[in-house]
């Protein structure tokens, strides 16, 4: 089969890697190049007990996270590259008796659904994180919980897609039209002939006609990398207004605004001062750290904030992967998975019911 994926982020990236894997011949074309959307301002949590707020998300998050072992080493395998992917835990702090509540609900859940936890009290918290504000009051700490290097990881994805003869193609997508057996995708460069087409292009998502497509909406997020000579954490650290990703190489990722300016790209003061403030707040010793960047993408929003993953209810060759707003890294395993069941063998898991484009006829 002939397939041409539209969008080189990391849902679009995995979906082309997947269908390869299993045979089909498959483009995968974005203006922008790899990479350069909403992952590229990912801080790559993999967390659904934190993402998860509703219990849809958090059923689709665990199955992906479930798969994530297994995704990365084939990655590796077919790449030749080493990822930087831990699952080293996430730690939740309260930083007043409000938030403490709140943590302690959270573990109450946790325990409901067997998901393995430790509500840690102050002493506990600052043992296991010295370097934590002595304002925490209590902790939550969710041992499976991770992180993987995002941008690196799908760079890593279009490596292992090529070497399973992907074609990565640079231009512009004008329109897609999909009403009958073969589906086209209209470029700068030509028309692309396909036997199927599969729009992952998040918030640049391109419907053959404006009012053709599921609704989804551009959230901009603001991320901010710092560079810190003194140890943090292992750990994932998140508060009630960012959240800190320590990586191997010393940086720290501070995330994340959430923005609904439309397609503004610019950073703002506003939004860094707020995630220098938080972070501070969380471990003070940030407050000695180096600025590096902030790094800025528009997350893909669906009206019910759950992906649309599925065939079109107009266009029956074209393939819906998009809306995956703040969990794209996390779900991309079994995004991936579902569109190559659903395209190549006409399969549907049961996770599939919770995604269909269908269900946002009337939104």
């Amino acid at each position: 089969m002939n397939i041409t994926v539209v969008g080189a982020g990391i849902v679009g990236s995995a979906i082309a890697y997947e269908l390869a894997s299993r045979g089909a011949s498959v483009r995968l074309i974005d203006s922008r190049g790899v990479a350069r959307g909403a992952t590229r301002a990912s801080a790559g949590i993999l967390a659904p007990q934190i993402e998860g707020h509703i219990p849809e998300l958090r059923k689709l998050a665990a199955c992906s996270l479930a798969m994530y072992d297994d995704f990365i080493r084939r990655v590796e395998r077919d790449s030749r590259r080493t990822i930087e992917y831990k699952r080293n835990g996430t730690l939740q702090v309260a930083l007043d008796d409000q938030e403490a509540a709140v943590l302690a609900g959270d573990a109450q859940a946790l325990a409901r659904d067997g998901v393995e936890h430790t509500l840690l009290d102050r002493e506990s918290a600052r043992r296991l994180a010295p370097s934590l504000s002595a304002r925490v009051t209590s902790a939550l700490l969710v041992p499976s919980h991770g992180y993987v290097a995002a941008s690196p990881l799908t760079e890593a994805i279009v490596d292992a897609a090529r070497a399973r003869g992907v074609r990565l193609i640079t231009s512009a997508v004008r329109s897609i039209e999909g009403a009958s057996a073969t589906a086209r995708v209209v470029t700068d460069d030509g028309i692309i002939d396909s036997d199927v087409v599969v729009v992952a292009s998040g918030s640049w998502s391109v419907p053959s006609r404006p009012s053709a497509g599921p609704p989804v909406k551009p959230i901009r997020g603001q991320l901010v990398q710092l560079r810190c000579d003194d140890a943090l954490t292992t750990h994932v650290i998140w508060g009630q207004a960012c959240y800190l990703v320590p990586w191997s190489d010393g940086t720290v990722l501070v995330g994340a605004t959430v923005e609904d300016v439309g397609f503004d790209e610019r950073p703002t003061a506003e939004g860094v001062r707020k995630l220098l403030s938080a972070a501070i707040g969380l471990v003070p010793s940030l407050e000695r750290a180096q600025f590096e960047e902030v790094r800025v993408g528009f997350r893909p929003k669906s009206v019910d904030e759950l992906p649309i993953v599925g065939r079109s209810e107009t266009m029956p060759s074209v393939f819906y992967a998009m809306g995956h707003y703040r969990n794209g890294v996390l779900l991309a395993p079994l995004t991936a998975a579902l569109m190559a069941d659903l395209v190549l063998e006409d399969k549907e898991r049961a996770e599939l019911a919770l995604v269909r484009p269908g269900r946002l006829a009337n939104a």
